[in-house]
């Protein structure tokens, strides 16, 4: 029950606040990392920019509601895999080989563009899309129809998904991963489903690890697997042992995050080099400098963002947004989690980023990219004054 009376939520201030917050930590943390000398650019006005346009992005995409952003999800996601596909066979002239990885065009008077970060919330979107057809369509649910919905789901992530393994950038597809997960847990499917799949898959992790730490030579008898294929493994589990090698910039954060103790060095005092410090492991100088206490205060900011969206998701009555609530939500906690466990040495290194303080235009463009679909949710939340 509900009356025509009823207030409307513009901007939410809110949001806007936890995003500032996350926007002074990352010039801050950006313009230490780039003081040690090693670097020719000035990231630090550079993230300004890529912020500037990020809030251009959030800008266009608040006026668009649920209807029209569930008509635009299939184009934008046949756009991602156009990129993602284009991207193999591009010449090196467009799609240059970095760091072993084709995954970015040289896009003029821009620099790199990585498409895998759009496409990401391009998948959340889809996924968003998928649930929402196979319910109004399914009204009664069945193991069939739940097993159809998994099929779906499995297929609409699985496109991308190899076509970023490809690149190849497996940080990036266990994104999409914990994206999937994300939205089937809050798809409806029955846990009969997917509690016994769940299972085999933990298992299938722990038998990769054992014949990896114990069984290499059969991984290398059998599927070709070649035994250094494994280093970031043996780096991560004994990053001392290969503290020249592959363990070089574990140990380095170890020391940085260990030698910042409680309150820090201070802002701007650091004594431990750590080659591309403004990027992957950029946690590293916040626990140097602040410490602690100021690598406590940035993990509550984005507990403050993820508890934020989880109210936002909880709050509105329209399912697809809620859908596309878990997916944001999916998306920047793999993010932190993983980044933060790599670089204090409780995950291994996939050179993922820390969202909104790393420097990069791809990824902070993709970060806020998926922030404006929370915008552009709040914007067209309608809070009634009397409902049930």
């Amino acid at each position: 029950m509900s009356t025509e009376n009823y207030t409307t939520s513009k901007i939410d201030l809110n949001l806007v606040f936890i995003v500032f917050l996350l926007f002074i930590v990352s010039c801050i943390s950006i313009y230490s990392a780039q003081s040690t000398g090693q670097y020719g650019e000035n990231f630090l006005v550079k993230q300004i920019v890529w912020y500037g346009i990020g809030v251009g992005i959030i800008a266009a995409v608040i006026p668009f509601d649920s209807d029209q952003l569930r008509k635009l999800s299939w184009y934008l996601y046949g756009l991602g895999l156009v990129l993602l596909g284009f991207l193999l066979i591009a010449p090196s002239g467009i799609a240059p080989v970095i760091n072993g990885a084709k995954s970015w065009y040289r896009v003029p008077g821009l620099g790199s563009l990585q498409p895998s970060e759009f496409v990401k919330v391009f998948l959340i979107l889809a996924l968003a899309r998928v649930i929402m057809d196979h319910h109004e369509k399914n009204q009664v649910k069945t193991v069939q129809t739940d097993f159809w919905l998994l099929i779906k789901i499995g297929l609409v992530t699985g496109a991308p998904l190899l076509l970023v393994m490809k690149q190849p950038d497996l940080g990036t597809s266990l994104v999409f991963i914990a994206i999937m997960l994300g939205m089937i847990f809050i798809s409806g499917i029955s846990w009969k489903i997917l509690l016994p799949i769940f299972s085999l898959g933990i298992s299938l992790i722990a038998a990769i690890f054992y014949f990896v730490l114990w069984k290499p030579e059969l991984l290398e008898k059998y599927l070709g697997v070649k035994e250094y294929q494994f280093g970031r493994i043996y780096s991560w589990l004994d990053p001392y042992h290969y503290s020249s090698t592959t363990g070089f910039q574990l140990t380095k954060s170890l020391l940085a995050i260990g030698s910042g103790e409680t309150s820090g060095k201070g802002f701007g005092t650091r004594e431990v080099y750590l080659p591309e410090s403004h990027t992957d492991f950029i946690f590293s100088i916040v626990g140097e400098e602040f410490g602690f206490v100021g690598a406590s205060i940035l993990i509550s900011l984005f507990f403050l963002l993820i508890y934020y969206i989880t109210r936002v998701a909880m709050e509105t009555k329209n399912n697809f947004y809620t859908y596309i609530c878990v997916g944001v939500i999916s998306m920047i906690t793999f993010h932190v989690f993983q980044n933060i466990g790599m670089t204090i040495g409780v995950l291994p290194i996939t050179g993922i980023p820390l969202p909104f303080i790393s420097y990069g235009g791809s990824s902070l463009m993709g970060n806020m990219l998926a922030i404006s679909l929370i915008f552009s949710i709040r914007y067209h939340y309608r809070k009634y004054m009397f409902s049930e």
